[in-house]
C-alpha cells in the first residue's frame, strides 16, 4: 500500500460527520438528503476501513464492517428512543454513542485481544461512528424524517432495515477489499466508496417507492446519476494503473 494519501484522516471525519449530520437533518425537507448524508458517511467508513484493514486483516475487512453497522443500529435505535421529545438531538446523541461503543471495542481488540493494530482505538471508533450515520442516512430517506416512531413503521416493520444492514455494510467494507493489493490506492478506494454509496442509495430509493411515493423517483435518479460519475472515475483511476504495468507485468517500483 502506498503511504500517500491525497485525503488527510481528519479531513475525511470531518467530512463523514458534518456532511452525514446535515443529511440527517435535512431529510425531513428533502428525502434524498439522508443518503447524501449516508455516502459522506461511508465514504469516510471506507478510508477508516482501510486504514486499520491494510495491517492485514484480510477476511476480516467484512467482519469490521458488519460489526460497524451492528453498533450503528444499536446506537442509533436507543438514542432516537431517548429523544422521542427532543428530535433534534437524536442522531448526535446517537454519534456519540456510536463512538464510545466502538472505542470501548477498538481497545479490548488492542488492549485484551492483543492485535496489535496502532490505529485499533481510533479506526474502530470512526468506523462504528460511520456505521450509526449510514444507518440513520438511508433510514431518513426511506421513511422521510429521523424520528423514532416515522422510523420504525416505515424502516423496521417492513424489514428494510435488514437491506440497509448488509447493503451499507458492503458500501463501506467493499472499496477496501476490491482495491487492497500491492498497489492499491486511497484516491481510488474513495471513488468506490462513492460508487458503492450511490448504488446503495438507489436500492433505498427504490425502498422510498414503497413508503414515501415520488420522493423514491427523485432518489433513484440522484443515485444513478452519481453512480456513474463515481464509477467512471474509478474506472480512470484503474486504467492510470494498469497503464504503468501493461508493458512489463509488473508492478511499478514506486507506488502512489
Amino acid at each position: 500500500m502506498s503511504d500517500i494519501k491525497d485525503v488527510p484522516p481528519n479531513t475525511l471525519t470531518l467530512f463523514g460527520i458534518i456532511g452525514g449530520l446535515v443529511g440527517i437533518y435535512l431529510s425531513p425537507y428533502f428525502p434524498t438528503a439522508g443518503a447524501l448524508g449516508a455516502m459522506c458517511a461511508v465514504v469516510w467508513g471506507a478510508d477508516a476501513v482501510r486504514r486499520v484493514a491494510k495491517y492485514g486483516l484480510g477476511t476480516g475487512v467484512p467482519s469490521i464492517g458488519q460489526l460497524a453497522l451492528g453498533m450503528g443500529i444499536i446506537a442509533a435505535m436507543f438514542s432516537l428512543a431517548l429523544t422521542r421529545s427532543v428530535t433534534l438531538a437524536g442522531p448526535i446523541l446517537a454519534l456519540i454513542t456510536a463512538s464510545i461503543i466502538g472505542l470501548i471495542i477498538g481497545w479490548l481488540a488492542q488492549n485484551v485481544i492483543k492485535m496489535k493494530i496502532p490505529v485499533m482505538i481510533r479506526g474502530m471508533t470512526e468506523i462504528a461512528a460511520a456505521g450509526v450515520l449510514i444507518i440513520l442516512g438511508y433510514s431518513a430517506t426511506v421513511a422521510g424524517n429521523y424520528v423514532f416512531a416515522g422510523i420504525i413503521p416505515k424502516v423496521f416493520d417492513n424489514g428494510v432495515i435488514l437491506a440497509i444492514f448488509w447493503v451499507g455494510t458492503l458500501a463501506m467494507a467493499h472499496p477496501f477489499n476490491a482495491c487492497l493489493g500491492p498497489d492499491e490506492r486511497q484516491k481510488r478506494l474513495l471513488y468506490l466508496a462513492v460508487s458503492t454509496g450511490a448504488i446503495t442509495m438507489t436500492l433505498m430509493g427504490i425502498a422510498a417507492l414503497m413508503t414515501l411515493g415520488v420522493s423514491g423517483v427523485y432518489t433513484i435518479i440522484v443515485g444513478i446519476i452519481l453512480w456513474l460519475i463515481s464509477y467512471k472515475k474509478f474506472w480512470d483511476e484503474v486504467y492510470k494503473d494498469v497503464a504503468s504495468v501493461l508493458g512489463t507485468g509488473l508492478l511499478p517500483k514506486t507506488e502512489g
